[in-house]
């Protein structure tokens, strides 16, 4: 067995690789010798007696930036080809595999890999060792695997000019570029840490990259959550109490009443790492977005992998999950309507279940609380039920929606997506009422503590207000950029304005987050319906609830007064002063307003400009598009898409993000496009639209779901916080005990 000891300086090695006879005589060294340097050079390592194990494809450059990487961190460097296999072999690798052939090339490989040991060193594999799963378990014991993830392209071109036109596993009829692909998949197999690898970048950036990525594995207390109203004098005071990103999944909202956010901020993405994504998939993306904001201490690589794969795979019924498509003129939809309930809540509330369910613990049961204002309910029910049996046994969700003021559509989808964990309850008011009853919930300590003590059962949130909610949501802003690119409408740099529907700022946030991660995005519109009060405090910079009443609309995820995400990016604006996001909103709370003051309202207006949509311009939105296009929006699509007319200035593209799609709100759209007979029955109301062929076509999930027995069977209740509380521990007892 091979058992390298480090004592010789990495100087030697990056001048003089390891040769057969330098293992040799590093094998024959004293043990005292070699005991002496390990213990010295665990004090002064980044990783101890762990390795650094560099994987990838060929032309990856894992020999050159493992050279790098060992340099600075002044410790042995390992490449497999040339320091194990060949010295095993007595052969060069390309002498081997002509001899053995592909097959039996691999079992060597692995075999020559099962019988090497290291500690302490930087490890450079070859591009087909991830291909053997026994010897991959093997080195993964003593060592992180950094993933260095480089474009096809760029691979394909680097191996061209070496003059490399056939590598292992590779055989006639199948091309270099498809074995390429096919190996991808064991590389995401066994990474720990990916590293971006755009096409121009310096090797000895790529290992500093590395170095990053290596010292973030390893220091997990740095990415911590604190309250957008806590003071900066009181973070210092408890330290001892950090919230982690599976804490903040877990609890929702903080106990102060404020909502998380990182304490660090989001990752930044050089222009390089986003154009590595190009060519990439949506599932691709998302993982690598999410892979930067989720540690993997909360959740591994492999993990984020498995969930992502569940949420986008089979449930959405479009291959490109969120695809772009050409409206008119510079104006381009970005659909997130291909999920199972038809609305871009699927984007999230397909993957929070899952993170939800690994992240808590498992001593527990959990009550997932949720208020919506229509699309929310339907995905957080849809969502919750896709668990593993053994987690529904654990989790169940119960939704609270205004009984009279959502679409007959929305409650029959609600309603019908109810299962064994998850209920829904109709409640005798407005949305603010539901999301405010919720909140009043998390803060009663006494309340959620006789919970917990009675039943055993914690309380959660799934609303937007959860801030694993946002993250997907920054996927899909980031993608449609990126597939702007791709279909070459605009060079990667080029700005973008987004236009978005806006209720309770959680989508509109998300975009927000994704400029600020470096996607090029110029301006976002905010587009409101007669309930703008978004409208007049970004214009004013004064939030003013003070006679105003909710106005019931033909956009009703939009009717909302109270945008509760708004106070992460007041939060943002202010340099996370929290006292001030307190004084802001007690006053909203004590007294009904609070304005910003000048400097903030400056802020918020180099990123934010808003408009909003009267419902007879809505429903002419909708006739006129689908007039001169044969496309049907919804009707939140359309109040953006009027916001979007009026303030865009045309010199860049605008993506208006199409969040439902128009199934969901057939009675207006029917009334919009002056179609006379308009049934009672939301089915008969889904096959009327469907006579016409629409583009896109009807949505076959709300079809399915709409001819389910028993769509009117639910509990109401009115609008009293002791009723609600009385409803969710008759729930907890009927489901838990």
């Amino acid at each position: 067995m091979f058992h390298v000891v480090q004592y010789q300086p990495l100087r030697q090695i990056a001048q003089n690789s390891l040769s057969s006879m330098c293992l040799k005589q590093m094998l024959s060294r004293p043990i005292a010798f070699a005991q002496i340097w390990k213990s010295w050079f665990s004090s002064h390592s980044l990783v101890g007696n762990k390795n650094i194990i560099l994987m990838g494809p060929p032309g990856a450059g894992k020999t050159t930036i493992g050279r790098i990487v060992g340099q600075k961190l002044d410790c042995p460097v390992i490449d497999i080809d040339d320091n194990v296999l060949e010295t095993t072999w007595n052969m060069s690798v390309s002498e081997k595999l002509q001899d053995v052939g592909n097959e039996q090339f691999l079992e060597e490989e692995g075999k020559a890999l099962l019988n090497f040991s290291a500690s302490g060193s930087v490890i450079s594999l070859t591009g087909s060792n991830p291909m053997h799963a026994a010897s991959m378990q093997h080195m993964k014991k003593n060592g992180i695997v950094v993933y260095l993830d480089v474009p096809t392209a760029v691979i394909m071109s680097r191996l061209k000019s070496m003059k490399v036109d056939r590598i292992v596993g590779q055989s006639p009829g199948i091309s270099l570029k498809d074995i390429l692909h096919f190996r991808k998949q064991f590389y995401k197999r066994w990474y720990d840490i990916r590293v971006l690898c755009g096409g121009d970048i310096a090797p000895e950036v790529v290992a500093e990259k590395v170095l990053d990525a290596v010292k973030r594995f390893q220091n997990s207390e740095l990415e911590t959550f604190i309250s957008t109203r806590s003071s900066r004098s009181g973070r210092s005071m408890e330290k001892d109490s950090h919230k982690y990103f599976s804490d903040v999944v877990t609890e929702g909202l903080a106990p102060d009443g404020g909502l998380f956010v990182p304490e660090r901020g989001l990752p930044k993405f050089t222009a390089g790492e986003w154009q590595s994504l190009i060519e990439a998939t949506y599932i691709e993306r998302a993982q690598v977005i999410l892979e930067r904001c989720i540690h993997p201490a909360d959740i591994p690589a492999s993990k984020l992998a498995e969930i992502i794969g569940t949420a986008y795979g089979e449930n959405f019924t479009c291959s490109k999950i969120a695809p772009v498509r050409h409206l008119v003129g510079n104006q381009f939809l970005l659909e997130l309507f291909h999920g199972p309930t038809a609305s871009f809540k699927d984007f999230a509330l397909q993957m929070v279940p899952h993170i939800f369910a690994y992240c808590i613990p498992r001593s527990c049961n959990y009550l997932v609380l949720v208020a919506t204002s229509g699309d929310t309910g339907s995905a957080v029910l849809d969502g919750f039920s896709r668990l593993h049996d053994t987690d529904k046994q654990r989790i169940a969700v119960m939704n609270f929606f205004p009984e009279d003021g959502v679409s007959p559509i929305q409650k029959s989808q609600m309603i019908g997506c109810q299962k064994e964990n998850a209920w829904s309850v109709g409640v005798k008011s407005d949305f603010d009422f539901c999301q405010t009853a919720i909140k009043q919930i998390f803060t009663n300590s006494d309340y959620t503590g006789f919970l917990t003590v009675e039943y055993g059962t914690a309380l959660a949130a799934a609303n937007s207000i959860n801030w694993a909610r946002l993250l997907p949501q920054i996927v899909y802003h980031a993608s449609a950029y990126l597939d702007l690119v791709h279909q070459d409408i605009i060079p990667f740099g080029s700005p973008v304005d987004i236009c978005i529907p806006t209720g309770n700022f959680g989508n509109i946030l998300a975009a927000l987050y994704a400029k600020m991660m470096g996607i090029p995005i110029r301006k976002c519109i905010c587009a409101s319906n007669e309930n703008n009060v978004l409208t007049d405090f970004i214009r004013t910079g004064v939030y003013d609830l003070r006679g105003r009443k909710l106005i019931p609309t033909f956009s009703p995820a939009v009717d909302i007064l109270k945008s509760s995400n708004l106070e992460r990016y007041l939060h943002l604006i202010a340099n996370e002063d929290g006292q001030l996001v307190t004084q802001l909103y007690n006053q909203l709370e004590n007294e009904g307003h609070f304005q910003l003051q000048k400097d903030l309202l400056e802020k918020l207006q180099q990123d934010l400009v808003a408009g909003w949509c009267s419902e007879e311009d809505c429903l002419a939105a909708i006739h006129s598009v689908y007039s001169t296009t044969g496309y049907i929006l919804d009707t939140h699509t359309a109040v953006a898409k009027v916001v979007a007319d009026r303030l865009q200035d045309r010199t860049c593209p605008i993506i208006i993000s199409s969040t439902a799609h128009y199934s969901k709100f057939a009675p207006a759209i029917l009334r919009a496009l002056r179609i006379a007979e308009i049934k009672q029955n939301p089915l008969s109301q889904l096959h009327l639209l469907s006579s016409y062929s629409p583009l896109p076509p009807v949505h076959w999930g709300l079809l399915e779901t709409l001819k389910k027995k028993g769509n009117d069977d639910h509990q109401v209740c009115a609008a009293d916080m002791s009723m609600l509380m009385s409803r969710i521990e008759t729930l907890i007892q009927n489901h838990f005990m």
